[in-house]
Parts: C-alpha cells; structure tokens; sequence
C-alpha cells in the first residue's frame, strides 16, 4: 500500500496557514513556547550558516577547479555570466515594479516586537567565525586543494560535505516548517500579518513571468550563437521543465536534461560534460528569486539600499550558489549568511527568505535546468566540432 507523504512546500504551506489561524486565539504561553523555540533555532542557524558555506564551497570549488581545460573555464564564465545577467535583471524589475506593490514600513523588526511577549529563555550559540571569513576560507582553501596532488584534504572536506548536507536534510530541513509556524504565528499575533501575505502573492506572480522571461532571453541569446530557432529549441527542453518541477532537483533531472539537449543538436560529449557541470554551478532561478526577495523585504521595512549595495550582494551570491544544488533547499541555505552579512538581514527577515524561496522553489529549479541546455548550446557552438 503506497503511503502519502506531504513534500516540503506542502508542510510550509500548511504551517504558514495553521500559524495565520492560530495567531488570532492561542493563549499568550503557548505563543511564547514557539518564541522560545524560534530564538534557539535562529542561534542554531546563526552558528551553522558559515560550517554550511566551508563544508559545501569548499569541495565545489575543488571538485570543479580539478577539472583541467579550457572548456572548463568557458563553461564556468557562461554559467557565472547567465547567473549575474538574472540577478541583475530581478534588481532592476523590482526597482521598477516593487514600489508601487509595497507599502514601506511594515518593519520585521516591529512584527518581531510588536506584542510584549518574551521567551522563556535563551540560548546564545556563538559562530565559530563571521560570514565573510567562511567565504574567504573556502575560496582559499577550495582553490589550493584543487592543485593538490594528493587526495587526503579533498577527502577529508568531501567527508565535512557530508555532515554539513545530513545536517540540513536531518535537521535544518525537518524543523524549518515549525520555525515557519512560529513565525506566522507570532506575526498574526502582533496583527501584521495579513499585509505581509498580501506581498507574498504580488511577489511569487511577478518572480514567475520574471523566470519565463529569463528563459526566452537565454535561448535567444544561445540561438545567436547556434543559428537555431529559440522558441523550437525552448518548447524541446519543456520535458525537463517539468521534470524539474516534480523532483525539485537539478540533479535527479540531468539525464532528462541531457535527453533533450541533445535532440536539440548538441554533441553528446558537449552535453555530457556540460550538463552535469552547470546543474552545480548555474542558478539563474534560483538567484532571481533571492534577489527579488531580498529586494521586496527591504522595501517593506523601509531599508535603504542602493545599486552598489545589490551589485556586491548578486556578484558574491553567484559565487555562493556554487554549493546550492543537491542540497534541499541548498541554495537559499548558502545565501543566509551573504543576506547577513551584505543586506543586514535578521531572524526574522530570514525566515521570511525561506518560506517565500520554498514558495516558489520548483519554479526556481525547473529554469535553472532548462537554462542548461541553452548553455550547452553555446559551448556546442564553440567546440562541438572538435568533439565529433
């Protein structure tokens, strides 16, 4: 008898709704319970989020940097190009779009505060190091191992991978929609909820004609290079859109990917190479929406910014996406410590991040792994002949 099991957007879904129902009666004990708990799993994050970025940049950085030649490096500028292209273009959709959707000063900090209630206790869990530290140390370490001959370090962090990513399915993962729970909780408790979920809607519909639009620009571009009819080229890889869509998963769609690649008159050995290579490295979904989000929040406290501030924020967060994939939820998990560290953002900010991302998550990675294939495209263009 086949069992049914509830996936992770479905349990962010019902706790978002169980805390908005919740948060209009529940006594002030039992709010404060979920207050208490929402502190320790904020610290949690907190002390977890830079092992997080060394334990999965590190061995991306290496696993890719031992892959010698020039087609490598070529991949690697298309996909890091492609990934700022969409970050670049969600930040200046939003600037253009998100004022007159977003009414500023709905402050996190003010939802966060705005009942008198405290927890029962706390718990203070210092990180090892900052953020910035951890991303410095990966680079430096991701790059050194990588021209290493020997294999004992790149083990020993491909074994620190491991923990990092049983750590996130095991724990981070199963206990975000309680933490999502008491987020809303504790925000229709404080009466600000309601507007808050309004923005929600306004935000996901604009991000997905804004990942549409991203794909039809990649395959324009990629026909540019392959002389090939885009939209023909784009409906050929719609197989592993939806594939995408129902496994959330860059990798467990490839062999979808790489299927419809080639039909699109790739070379096999193109695509075997490229296929696999950019399902690690390019995230152009997933960075739209984390720029779009970051965007729509700060709007809605009131923060300032400005295009130098979301310029260093997209051009260190394609670097961070490296590590994403293959995890659940891996990519908006590698960028909590950028948002920290670059755009200031807090708990609460945070948790709002994670339920929106999951929001739209198969969104996100079905248009990575179709931008793939325009990828692959290009990179068949420039020595699909010398593989033949």
């Amino acid at each position: 008898m086949k069992t049914f099991r509830i996936g992770l957007l479905g349990k962010i879904i019902i706790a978002i709704a169980l805390g908005v129902l919740f948060g209009n009666f529940l006594p002030d004990t039992i709010v404060r319970i979920f207050i208490t708990f929402n502190g320790i799993f904020s610290e949690f994050l907190g002390f977890i989020i830079p092992l997080i970025i060394i334990g999965l940049v590190t061995p991306a950085i290496a696993d890719i940097g031992s892959q010698a030649g020039k087609m490598l490096l070529v991949t690697t500028l298309v996909a890091y190009g492609a990934t700022l292209f969409s970050g670049f273009l969600s930040y200046f959709t939003g600037v253009t779009f998100f004022p007159s959707i977003i009414t500023p000063g709905a402050s996190m900090d003010q939802i966060a505060n705005a009942q008198e209630l405290a927890p029962f206790f706390t718990v203070t869990i210092p990180p090892a190091m900052n953020v910035m530290t951890a991303l410095i140390m990966s680079f430096t370490l991701g790059l050194g191992i990588a021209h290493l001959s020997g294999q004992v370090l790149k083990n020993a962090f491909n074994d620190f991978r491991e923990v990092i990513t049983m750590t996130i399915q095991s724990v981070i993962i199963p206990l975000l929609p309680l933490y999502i729970f008491g987020i809303f909780l504790n925000m229709t408790y404080s009466g600000q909820v309601y507007s808050v979920l309004t923005v929600f809607i306004k935000i996901i519909g604009i991000i997905f004609v804004l990942h549409i639009l991203l794909l039809i620009l990649q395959y324009v571009v990629a026909s540019l290079f392959a002389h090939n009819n885009p939209f023909k080229a784009l409906l050929r890889m719609l197989p592993a859109y939806f594939t995408a869509l129902g496994t959330q998963s860059s990798a467990a769609t490839i062999p979808v990917t790489m299927r419809q690649t080639i039909k699109n008159g790739v070379n096999e050995g193109i695509a075997g190479f490229v296929i696999p290579l950019c399902a690690t490295i390019h995230l152009s979904g997933s960075t739209l929406k984390i720029v779009a989000c970051a965007l729509a929040l700060m709007l809605m406290q009131g923060m300032p910014f400005d295009f130098g501030m979301f310029a260093g924020f997209i051009f260190m967060l394609g670097i961070t996406m490296v590590a994403a994939p293959g995890v659940p939820g891996g990519a908006i998990m590698a960028s909590l410590g950028v948002l920290q560290s670059m755009l200031g953002f807090g708990e609460s900010e945070q948790a709002l991040m994670i339920a929106l991302y999951i929001a739209m998550d198969s969104f996100g990675t079905a248009c990575n792994v179709t931008g793939d294939g325009a990828i692959a495209l290009i990179i068949n263009k420039l020595y699909g002949k010398k593989q033949v």
